[in-house]
């Protein structure tokens, strides 16, 4: 199993003089099994524009694209780059595009299909020339063939948004794009005006029942791809509810779930190459007396092979 990074920020692509380690594309994974080289991408941010590029000018060589997609969620920075996915528009090419069911009404088929309406954008889904199929997903499991297994998880997060755990070959990689620490919604204060100690309590049971549950989907992981938007300061002054991770947490969760390495991901738009550097070095220095975990900081165009 191979994976590659073609965007790795978060909210809003960001290129510029002060990220050009790092990246500045939006969310948008390649990952390759066996030696057929099975291609399946995770998420259509602006990343998966470089990527396409990439698949017309070395896979279609061999023949037509085949391959899915496997969304996250439908926030903008995860799905904005898929008008501009090129194989799309190339006779012969099939997807097969998964998506989170969502309390919407409409269909990961009409978010998608909504972002190619002359409304945003001058090409029509009608228009394509790609033979795609749409398909909802909520927490499940799936064998994809090939000896792949998925399974899937909800994530907390303000919209819907799916985990994936990709299994092959003995090897488990496992994603965690936009999420944060789940959280007692309850007053704990009992001097509160609004503190219930049943509600109270309730909350609590709640928030570790549902932090296992994410646990035991990591768990044993060789690779955690996992949001890690904030720094810790952040997130407390001003963040929490976003639906985003600081490192702290990221890494102590992949320690707790016995994970052999944790990418960090999804960057916050204004952090900058050296931020990041800095964000390194202080992740390592927190993990000095913890040498089971591998930690890594996600750069665009990084490969990792398991």
């Amino acid at each position: 199993m191979k994976v590659r990074f073609w965007g790795v920020r978060g909210s809003i692509a960001c290129p510029g003089i002060d990220t050009v380690e790092f990246g500045g594309n939006t969310s948008c994974l390649e990952l390759r099994f066996g030696q057929k080289n099975r291609l399946i991408i995770i998420d259509a941010g602006t990343g998966i524009r470089a990527l396409g590029d990439h698949l017309v000018q070395n896979d279609f060589r061999k023949g037509p694209i085949k391959t899915e997609i496997f969304i996250t969620h439908t926030h903008w920075d995860h799905i904005i780059g898929f008008p501009f996915f090129h194989p799309i528009y190339i006779e012969g090419t099939k997807l097969k595009v998964y998506g989170p069911i969502t309390f919407e009404e409409d269909t990961i088929e009409h978010i998608m299909g909504d972002l190619l309406r002359y409304r945003h954008f001058p090409v029509l889904h009608g228009e394509l020339r790609a033979d795609i199929d749409y398909f909802q997903l909520g927490e499940c499991g799936m064998d994809l063939g090939d000896g792949i297994s998925l399974k899937t998880k909800y994530l907390n997060h303000p919209l819907l948004c799916l985990g994936y755990r990709f299994e092959f070959n003995g090897k488990v990689l496992c994603t965690a794009f936009d999420t944060e620490p789940f959280r007692n919604v309850f007053s704990t204060d009992p001097n509160a005006p609004d503190y219930d100690l049943v509600a109270s309590e309730k909350g609590e049971e709640a928030v570790i029942e549902e932090n296992q549950k994410l646990l035991d989907f990591f768990h044993g992981s060789d690779i955690l791809i996992h949001d890690c938007q904030y720094t810790k300061k952040e997130y407390f002054e001003s963040r929490i509810g976003w639906g985003h991770s600081y490192f702290e947490h990221a890494i102590n969760f992949a320690l707790e779930a016995s994970v052999k390495k944790i990418v960090l991901f999804h960057h916050d738009p204004p952090r900058t190459d050296q931020e990041l550097f800095a964000l390194e070095k202080r992740c390592h220095d927190f993990m000095a007396n913890h040498a089971s975990l591998e930690i890594v900081v996600a750069k665009e165009g990084m490969e990792i092979l398991l």
